[in-house]
């Protein structure tokens, strides 16, 4: 096993900059992951792991082709993006580009997610744990939502993000799932719409929008239903992540 030593080392600059930078993980097709529990939930999904950088005994098979180099702990407290930092740093490949196009040979009685705008990375995080928990056909992620490969998403999905299928897609890729025929509704916190309860999510595309903000228009004018989760009335409305579980567990509750 290689030991790396400096800062300057290029695995060590190309770790820094894949916790660091949106656009770098894009451009390599690469994302940063920490700790040997997720790294054993990679090696078992069969994700690909060119670089395991650590301080600690792996003590399981890493994939063939996996490069394992080890280093004192202060250097992966400094690489690692975040405040509470694990003994290990290691890298993924990020599912091929042309992954979204299965979406169109969708299943039509399959349930779909669609996060709106959602910007906090523990809340998409959180999300992901919870639709690969209940069999969510696909997680569609619109606007400004939270990059599901930001280190802190990454570990709020407790290792679902090697087992959930997601989707980028903009408004144009969204229309033309509609045109193709799946429905649309949209969760909003306005008490005068429909209960969740009475409505059909089998076979739709269930919208969530930001706490601040709701669904943006684009989204909304998609929609053909609108439905709220019905909540004490003294209570605002719900943190995101939790109304999502909601629906997710209603939509296959519905569905099966």
């Amino acid at each position: 096993m290689e030991k790396i030593t400096s800062r300057r080392n290029p695995l060590c600059v190309h770790i820094k900059k894949l916790g660091e930078s949106r656009s770098y993980r894009y451009e390599r097709r690469e994302f940063l992951c920490d700790g040997v529990k997720l790294l054993e939930e990679a090696a078992e999904s069969g994700a690909e792991i060119p670089a395991v950088l650590t301080s600690a005994q792996i003590p399981f098979p890493l994939p063939v082709g996996t490069r394992v180099y080890y280093t004192e702990r202060g250097l992966i407290n400094s690489l690692s993006p975040l405040s509470t930092a694990q003994d290990t740093l290691f890298t993924c490949a990020m599912p091929p580009l042309d992954q979204a196009a299965t979406l169109t040979r969708r299943d039509s009685d399959g349930v779909y997610i669609l996060l709106d705008g959602l910007q906090d990375p523990g809340n998409v995080g959180a999300i992901i744990r919870t639709a690969s928990a209940f069999g969510v056909k696909a997680l569609i992620l619109t606007g400004a939502c939270a990059d599901p490969y930001n280190p802190k998403t990454i570990r709020a999905t407790m290792g679902a993000i090697f087992r959930q299928a997601l989707y980028h897609m903009d408004s144009g890729e969204l229309a033309a799932l509609r045109d193709g025929g799946l429905r649309f509704i949209g969760a909003t916190a306005d008490r005068n719409s429909g209960s969740i309860s009475d409505a059909k999510l089998g076979g739709a595309v269930v919208a969530i929008g930001s706490e601040a903000r709701g669904l943006s228009e684009s989204v909304l004018s998609l929609c053909s239903e609108m439905i709220t989760i019905p909540i004490a009335p003294e209570c605002e409305s719900l943190n995101a992540a939790a109304a999502a579980a909601i629906i997710i567990w209603e939509s296959v509750r519905c569905h099966h």
